[in-house]
């Protein structure tokens, strides 16, 4: 594939476009994953398949089996987190 270059705009929730000819070309549809990389002050966005994403995510399943956790006490965690972080 050859290099496209587009520039895209953030709104005030905090969302960007993918602008037309990048999703065409990585073949990005409506509920594709992708997965965002942050380094120092670049952003990389990659397609992630399902397959890719259930290797990705599987360290983090088994630690959340560890830990006790349930997807229900998410919430109330973010919460406090917030709470915390003003």
């Amino acid at each position: 594939m050859s290099e496209l270059i587009e520039m895209g705009t953030m709104s005030s929730r905090g969302q960007i476009v993918i602008p037309t000819d990048i999703r065409e070309g990585m073949g990005l549809k409506e509920g594709s994953k992708v997965l965002f990389v942050m380094s120092d002050d670049s952003l990389l966005i990659k397609r992630v398949n399902m397959q890719t994403f259930a290797e990705i995510t599987k360290p983090l399943k088994e630690a959340v089996k560890k830990s006790g956790l349930k997807e229900s006490d998410i919430p109330d965690m973010i919460h406090q987190m917030r709470k915390e972080r003003k």
